[in-house]
């Protein structure tokens, strides 16, 4: 493969992940391959992520990538698979004892060089594992199995600490270390796992399932609780934009009253006629919001993450009044309270909040037990947020209620976590919800970004 054909292919497969690069961005990348020397790997690695790299969540998919598109084993970028290294201090790679691999892999840990060719060395003898004629498969359990690095550091940190007492800041110095390297040397052997596989199977192949989309483009209805924890520092600048457009719209679509003195007294001079009026500025303000979110497991995640938002909200706004549901409605304002915990709050909120009849997602009944208890939450300075799939189990909508409710409210909006080409599939009202208050697709925090910006 040509050096040409590999940067088409690493710059589409970026995109393919998710991670955004324009043409023009590619186009400097290729710029970058003039000034560098191609045979410097980490050089060429700097160069590309110098130029497409724009965030630093989306590191890590790029570095996976890399690896594919530019192996370490290729040298100068020609070459389709350079020979296994040869390591000093061992007898034969074939024939050393794993007593004498654990030995070399215990140095390697406290520090010394050579474990990316180690790596490879370890995969190409304990990783590969015959599937057919002709055929073979590489996998890094066998090899993280033979030489179980994580049993070193007892023996480890008695060489380092060499009679020292035990517990204090060398030993932590020294764990830190020893764990950081192990971590390394299992990304070592997961990235030649993945060379060798996309060697024997297609680069493209591999590439697609190989890497996860970036943070802000992950699924909320398929996003892990490790994943959320991360969303977390996404939320707080989102509600900070959120309620910046909504003063936004209510500065610019509301002028204050008329003022009288101004006005009569710009019309002297124009003989008594009030050629221009003047109005009083109105004060500034942080919105009100009330937030009402479908708590139900078919949108478990999903609903997560809006308690992570309406927690991160509640800085940004005067009032904010939450509400979750599912088949009838409970406020949950009282969990969010300043300071808390917002992991002690989901788990408080899940226990004590009254959201559950007979456990079926029911908007229709929500809605109208919405209305007849915290009606008087909507007026005319309350922007409404509504958080769901839409998805009534063949309930009756209660659309009325809605439109009152909507008619009540300076400004209404729907976020709903499917895609669109779902809507209306099943049970799902979201055409008919949709024409009452406005609903976007917010499947992922890119899109909830994207919604925010268009509220100008």
């Amino acid at each position: 493969m040509s050096l040409l054909d590999r940067h088409v292919g690493f710059v589409h497969a970026l995109r393919e992940a998710g991670l955004p690069v324009s043409p023009a961005e590619g186009l400097d990348a290729a710029r970058a391959l003039a000034v560098i020397d191609l045979a410097e790997r980490e050089s060429l690695r700097a160069a590309y992520a110098a130029t497409l790299v724009k965030r630093p969540s989306h590191r890590p998919g790029f570095d996976t990538l890399f690896d594919l598109w530019f192996p370490a084993s290729t040298t100068g970028l020609r070459a389709p698979r350079a020979a296994e290294p040869d390591l000093p201090g061992l007898p034969d790679l074939e024939t050393a004892e794993v007593s004498e691999l654990r030995g070399r892999l215990a140095g390697l840990l406290l520090g010394a060089e050579g474990m990316n060719e180690f790596a490879r060395a370890m995969v190409e003898r304990f990783g590969r594992r015959p599937a057919g004629p002709g055929r073979q498969n590489w996998f890094s359990y066998p090899v993280m199995r033979e030489l179980s690095p994580e049993t070193l550091m007892a023996r480890l940190l008695a060489e380092v600490l060499a009679g020292r007492e035990r517990g204090g800041l060398a030993e932590r110095v020294a764990r830190q270390r020893i764990g950081e390297n192990t971590r390394r040397f299992e990304d070592a052997v997961s990235a030649d796992v993945r060379r060798r596989i996309a060697e024997d199977s297609g680069i493209e192949r591999i590439a697609r399932s190989a890497v996860r989309p970036p943070l802000e483009q992950l699924d909320f209805l398929r996003i892990t609780k490790a994943d959320l924890a991360r969303l977390r520092r996404e939320v707080h600048p989102l509600a900070r934009r959120l309620a910046a457009r909504l003063t936004v719209k209510h500065r610019l679509g509301h002028r204050g009253r008329l003022d009288f003195r101004r006005t009569v007294r710009a019309s002297l001079s124009s003989g008594g006629v009030p050629l221009t009026t003047f109005n009083r500025p109105r004060r500034p303000h942080k919105p009100e919001l009330v937030v009402l979110c479908d708590t139900s497991d078919s949108v478990a995640s999903f609903a997560h993450f809006t308690l992570l938002l309406t927690y991160a909200l509640r800085e940004q706004f005067t009032k904010v009044r939450a509400f979750g549901f599912v088949d009838t409605v409970d406020e949950i304002t009282r969990f969010f309270v300043p300071g808390a915990d917002v992991v002690e709050a989901m788990t408080r909120l899940a226990k004590e909040a009254d959201m559950v009849r007979f456990g079926r997602t029911d908007y229709g009944h929500a809605l109208e037990r919405f209305a007849e208890r915290y009606g008087d939450a909507i007026g005319p300075k309350t922007s409404l947020l509504i958080l769901g799939d839409a998805r009534s189990n063949y309930q009756p909508p209660a659309l009325e209620t809605l439109r009152r409710l909507a008619g009540d409210a300076r400004h209404a909006y729907w976020l709903n976590p499917e895609p669109t080409a779902q809507w209306d599939s099943g049970d799902s009202l979201a055409t008919a919800y949709g024409g009452i208050v406005p609903m976007y697709e917010c499947r992922n925090a890119a899109q909830l970004a994207a919604f925010i910006e268009a509220l100008v």
